[in-house]
């Protein structure tokens, strides 16, 4: 389908510009251009989503978790919490407010080297930021390991509670509800009434599906720094909070094993040995590093 809408676009666009093109011809030399190109009125994004429905790696990780009709993730995953929390370092890395520190003369592991915070400046998501207030205030620094456990809660020391992020899961789906993927429902379980988020824009989680599908099938380039970054986090991030065989439920068998070889492939991958090649994130490699290790 993503096929489709990319082709019919790239028509569309061949037309504007030839209709252009004569309007040129026609326009006295002198003339100069007022009106904008179609292209600079609205940035849209590769999937076809305007600004208004560009979703976060953390809200991508739980529609990939939500039950469509149920509006909830699984009472039986246990992965999803830490998971987000590790979309939350990455997403923070890629907006380029965190980095690593740097790894010295004796090159210290990506698991032992400090987060430190590279801009303070405010991301606009109030979960992101909350969490970057955290990391820049916080001396000495932590790991990205000590930060996932930090952020989900998960430490023995009574000091340290306060860095847990509430409701993460709850805020995100609020979110996509403003953002109109989502709705809001109240369903009675018996002994209690429990707040659902049931699927209400089916074609925003079916273009992320098929991003995900296409990653490891149709546009698998065999090298994880070709990827997208943030395609290349998503998928560890999904899997590591155990979501990611969701977007391939719908496969034929024969892909479903072509696309879980190749996820297994990536997780193969040596996070150390990565992060050292030209252009690579050094933060995403840490909170992969953080999961597979």
């Amino acid at each position: 389908m993503t096929s489709l809408v990319q082709r019919s676009s790239g028509l569309v666009q061949r037309r504007t510009e030839a209709s252009r093109c004569a309007a040129d011809k026609e326009r006295p030399s002198g003339e100069e251009d007022e009106e904008p190109r179609r292209g600079d009125e609205h940035d849209v994004d590769d999937t076809g989503d305007s600004k208004e429905t560009r979703l976060t790696l953390m809200e991508e990780v739980l529609l990939l978790g939500l039950k469509d009709r149920e509006g909830y993730t699984s009472f039986w995953n246990d992965c999803i919490s830490s998971g987000l929390r590790g979309c939350m370092l990455i997403e923070l890395a890629l907006r380029g407010r965190l980095q690593l520190e740097a790894c010295g003369m004796r090159r210290k592991s990506l698991l032992a080297r400090k987060v430190i915070c590279k801009s303070d400046a405010q991301t606009g998501d109030v979960l992101l930021d909350e969490a970057l207030k955290h990391i820049k205030d916080t001396q000495p620094p932590e790991t990205v390991q000590s930060w996932i456990e930090l952020l989900s809660g998960e430490t023995w020391n009574p000091l340290k509670l306060h860095y847990q992020l509430r409701n993460v899961r709850e805020r995100l789906a609020k979110n996509l509800v403003e953002k109109g993927v989502l709705t809001t429902e109240k369903q009675n379980f018996l002994l209690f009434d429990m707040t659902t988020h049931p699927l209400t824009n089916n074609n925003i989680k079916q273009r992320l599906i098929k991003r995900v599908q296409e990653a490891v099938l149709d546009r698998w380039v065999n090298d994880a720094q070709r990827m997208d970054k943030r395609l290349l986090a998503l998928i560890f991030l999904a899997h590591s909070s155990d979501v990611l065989e969701n977007a391939f439920a719908p496969l034929l068998d024969d892909q479903y094993d072509l696309a879980m070889k190749r996820v297994r492939q990536l997780m193969e991958l040596e996070p150390e040995g990565e992060s050292v090649k030209t252009n690579a994130n050094e933060l995403l490699w840490a909170v992969v590093a953080a999961f597979t290790k």
